[in-house]
C-alpha cells in the first residue's frame, strides 16, 4: 500500500495499489493529463464567458457576479472582518450568523489578498480557480488508474460541464473542499494514509460535507485492516486520528463560543433550516412539488439528485473502490436526509465525481465505436448546461 503508480485500470479495485514507478507517488504524472486540463479550463472558461453575456444583458457586473454571488458574500466578509461581524434576520425570523460559515477559504482569502495585495473577490477567485484545476487533475488521476486515458478524459469533461459546475467558477468553498477531497481519496487508494488523513482534515475545515472525506478514510481504513488481518502500517492509524479533525474541531469551537460546546454549531446551522431529519424535508419537498409546481429549478434539482441515486447504484454495481463508493455515497445520503433548499442540493453533490465514472465509461465506449453521435451528445449537453449554469447565478430564484 505504500506505492506510486497503477498497475492496470483495475489494479485499484477493492484497495489494492500498484507497483512503484520509482517516483514520488504525488509527482507522478499520468499520461493525457495536460490536454484532460486543457479541456477542463476551456469548457469552464466557456461557462464563465455565458455568465458574463447574461451578465451583460441582465446590466451586472461580470466580475461582481462571480465574487459576489450568495454565499461568497459571507466568506468574503469573514475574510475582511473575522468571525462574529455579520448577522441576518430572514423573513421567518431566523437569526443566520456567520459562524455557520467554516474558516478555511475564508483565511486563504485573505492570506492571498494580502500578500500579492489585491481585492478578496481577486483573491477568493484566485483561490477557486487553482483550486478547481488542482481538483480536476486529481479526478482525471483516478479515473486513469481505473480506467485509462479515454474514460479519464470523458470522466474531467463531464465534471466540467455539469450544471452546478458553475460554482467552480465562482467564489464559492466547492472548488477547495473538491481538491482537497479528491486528494485525500487518490492518497488513500496510493496507501499514503497520514496524507489522506491530513487533507481529509483540511476538507472538514472547508465546509460540513468534509465528514463524507473522513468517512471514506476511515471506510477504506476499516477494509483494509480486516483484508490485512491488522497487519498494517501505523501510518494508517495516524490517518485514521488524523481525518476528522477538522469537522469536529471547527464544530466544537463554535461550540465553544456559543456556550453550548456540543450543539451550538448546529442551532447556528438550524438558522439555514439545515439538520438532519432523516428524509422529511426531500418527501415534504416532492409533496410541494407534485401539487403546486415549481417552476424549472426545483424539478431539474429533482431530476439530478434522482438521476445521482441511479449512477451511485452503477457505481456499486461496477465495484469501484471502497472509498470512492463511501464518499460518494456519504454526500448523496446527506443530500437526501438533510432538510434544506432543494434548489442547493445539486450543488452539494458536485464534488461527488466518483457518481460520474459510470457515465463517463458509457460514452467513451460510444466515442470508440461512434465519435461523431458522442461529440453531437457531449457538446449538446456542454452547451446546455454552461448556459443554465449562468441562468441559475443571474436569473432570480431559490439559493444557488
Amino acid at each position: 500500500m505504500s506505492t506510486s503508480s497503477y498497475k492496470s485500470p483495475r489494479s485499484i479495485r477493492g484497495q489494492d495499489v500498484a507497483v512503484s514507478s520509482g517516483r514520488p507517488w504525488l509527482l507522478t504524472r499520468p499520461p493525457g493529463v495536460v490536454p484532460a486540463l486543457a479541456l477542463f479550463a476551456a469548457i469552464r472558461l466557456a461557462g464563465v464567458a455565458a455568465l458574463a453575456a447574461l451578465a451583460a444583458l441582465t446590466g451586472r457586473p461580470p466580475l461582481k457576479s462571480l465574487a459576489h454571488s450568495w454565499d461568497s458574500v459571507w466568506y468574503l466578509h469573514i475574510a475582511e472582518h473575522g468571525y462574529g461581524t455579520r448577522i441576518h434576520i430572514t423573513q421567518t425570523g431566523a437569526l443566520q450568523t456567520d459562524w455557520a460559515f467554516f474558516p478555511l477559504y475564508p483565511l486563504l482569502i485573505r492570506a492571498l489578498s494580502h500578500t500579492l495585495h489585491i481585492t478578496p473577490g481577486s483573491a477568493a477567485l484566485l483561490v477557486a480557480w487553482a483550486t478547481a484545476v488542482l481538483a480536476a487533475y486529481g479526478v482525471y488521476a483516478i479515473g486513469h488508474g481505473l480506467h485509462g486515458r479515454a474514460v479519464a478524459t470523458v470522466l474531467v469533461a463531464l465534471w466540467a460541464a455539469l450544471p452546478h459546475s458553475v460554482v467552480l467558477s465562482l467564489a464559492y468553498t466547492e472548488p477547495l473542499f473538491s481538491a482537497l477531497a479528491v486528494w485525500s481519496l487518490f492518497a488513500v487508494l496510493k496507501g499514503r494514509w497520514v496524507v489522506a488523513g491530513a487533507l481529509a482534515a483540511l476538507a472538514g475545515l472547508t465546509r460540513p460535507s468534509g465528514i463524507a472525506a473522513a468517512v471514506a478514510v476511515l471506510a477504506a481504513a476499516g477494509y483494509e485492516a480486516v483484508r490485512q488481518r491488522g497487519r498494517v502500517p501505523h501510518g494508517l492509524w495516524v490517518g485514521v486520528l488524523l481525518a476528522p479533525l477538522g469537522l469536529a474541531g471547527y464544530v466544537l469551537w463554535v461550540g465553544r463560543r456559543t456556550g453550548d460546546l456540543l450543539h451550538g454549531y448546529f442551532r447556528i446551522q438550524s438558522a439555514w433550516n439545515s439538520r438532519m431529519d432523516f428524509g422529511e424535508g426531500t418527501l415534504r419537498f416532492l409533496k410541494v412539488l407534485l401539487l403546486q409546481g415549481g417552476g424549472v429549478v426545483q424539478p431539474l434539482a429533482l431530476v439530478i439528485v434522482a438521476t445521482s441515486v441511479v449512477l451511485f447504484l452503477l457505481l456499486c454495481l461496477d465495484k469501484a473502490p471502497v472509498p470512492l463508493v463511501v464518499f460518494a455515497g456519504t454526500l448523496l445520503a446527506m443530500v437526501l436526509l438533510v432538510s434544506g433548499p432543494f434548489s442547493s442540493k445539486p450543488r452539494f453533490l458536485l464534488p461527488a465525481f466518483p457518481l460520474l465514472i459510470p457515465l463517463a465509461c458509457g460514452l467513451a465506449r460510444t466515442w470508440r465505436s461512434r465519435p461523431e453521435r458522442a461529440a453531437v451528445l457531449g457538446g449538446t449537453l456542454a452547451v446546455v448546461s454552461l448556459a443554465y449554469g449562468a441562468f441559475l447565478v443571474l436569473i432570480p430564484h431559490q439559493p444557488l
